[in-house]
């Protein structure tokens, strides 16, 4: 007991801080030294006999001086409205003039005119807190601003209204009568500074598809923490990706909806060429883009074949791709085009020996072999690639060069010219 009472007692002590980290010399280098009121420097030496005790803690920093002007700044940005600015970056086509005539191109023409090339809609990400609603987006037209290379800039401008809070996503509508390449989508004049949204995605016509496009920012939410405002806009989203299992596919469909193998085989042209289908528990088979194409006659488990394939629009070629693909194929056509419209001559030296050789050309043709891919023969090769050109047979299945008949020939055959 006689020891505990002779040792001296000190007055509590308070730090905001761990002892081991408070330097006051390292607070006035970094100029906070009114902080230093708030860490005693030394122990107080206390009287055993006075039994109240209470320390004075003091905080003058600069920096709590100022934050209720700050606090007030934002709170007088939010409730008052203010103006936004927004860049759409699109890429023009490769195909360069001749994409550029069409009869619609007119009526693309005039709109941009009008500056109502694209419809952006700003959606909140917060529910509206007195209806409990998504609040009404703030809307406006993008007009062609600038035109540099193969990029063409948009431009709008919004008026944000007070309380709006922050963007989650924009609706985009193209009142073009043709799709749209965008690559992202700038927002700059918020508070917190500009809202990037990455786009790099084909945009449909309106004409086409009246269902807006969504694009969100680059934000990512888990599904439990995406904002309210946001939730609706994600399932139809959502929902337009799955589709409901119905209806034929379109170009612009941008649907990933999977369906067994079943056009694989054309019984409807004849018996020979019907298939099994694929997929499924009697023949397990990985499953393809599902295109909603009519059923055979006379194969109800089979579609019709088509000569064009769907996949969903974002996942297809590119023009840069499409048109070399296109390029390389019309070439490797012509390779073994060429050498059989020679042998087909009796003696390209002669020339045609007599004038009805000349009318063989349109009426008879030039039989073409067949193209060999491994072990099978593919059917229809050339016919796919100059349709105009190369007709079929379709009992032989062979294919002719057929050209088509000038008029003047047509007109006047040489027997019956009047110079013979």
């Amino acid at each position: 007991m006689t020891s505990q009472l002779q040792k001296p007692i000190y007055a509590p002590s308070f730090s905001l801080f761990p002892k081991s980290s408070i330097n006051p010399n390292h607070l006035i280098k970094h100029g906070n030294p009114s902080l230093i009121s708030i860490v005693p420097r030394h122990h107080v030496h206390q009287n055993r006999n006075k039994k109240n005790s209470s320390s004075v803690i003091r905080a003058a920093s600069g920096e709590l001086k100022s934050s209720p002007t700050s606090v007030s700044t934002v709170n007088s940005t939010e409730n008052q409205a203010f103006t936004v600015k927004a860049l759409v970056t699109a890429m023009s086509t490769v195909e360069g003039f001749l994409s550029g005539i069409s009869l619609t191109r007119p009526l693309d023409d005039i709109t941009d005119l009008l500056g109502k090339t694209l419809l952006l809609e700003l959606v909140s990400a917060e529910l509206d807190p007195k209806t409990g609603l998504e609040k009404e987006t703030v809307k406006g037209y993008a007009h062609n601003a600038s035109h540099k290379d193969n990029e063409v800039v948009y431009e709008a401008t919004f008026t944000i209204p007070a309380g709006f809070g922050a963007v989650g996503a924009v609706q985009v509508e193209n009142e073009h009568h043709k799709e749209i390449f965008i690559k992202n989508i700038d927002l700059d004049g918020f508070p917190n500074g500009t809202v990037n949204i990455p786009c790099i995605s084909w945009v449909h016509s309106k004409f086409d598809n009246s269902q807006k496009r969504i694009f969100f920012t680059n934000k990512s939410y888990i599904t439990s923490e995406t904002p309210s405002g946001l939730k609706k806009l994600r399932e139809s989203e959502l929902q337009t990706l799955r589709g409901d299992g119905g209806g034929q596919r379109k170009t612009s469909d941008r649907i990933y909806d999977y369906d067994t193998y079943n056009d694989i085989g054309d019984p409807d042209s004849s018996d020979d060429l019907a298939r099994p289908v694929l997929g499924g528990k009697d023949h397990p088979y990985p499953r393809r883009c599902r295109t909603g194409r009519p059923r055979s006659e006379k194969d109800p488990l089979s579609e019709q074949r088509s000569g064009s394939v769907y996949v969903p629009r974002d996942e297809a070629f590119s023009e840069v791709k499409l048109l070399t693909f296109s390029t390389k194929a019309l070439r490797s056509v012509l390779h073994a085009l060429v050498p059989s419209i020679e042998t087909a001559l009796l003696d390209p030296d002669l020339g045609f020996p007599y004038f009805t050789a000349i009318d063989s050309l349109f009426n008879e043709g030039v039989t073409l072999p067949k193209v060999k891919t491994g072990e099978a023969k593919t059917g229809g090769f050339f016919q796919t690639i100059l349709p105009r050109l190369v007709k079929t047979i379709t009992e032989g299945g062979d294919e002719l060069l057929l050209f088509e008949t000038p008029e003047i020939v047509d007109r006047t055959p040489p027997s019956l010219s009047p110079c013979v």
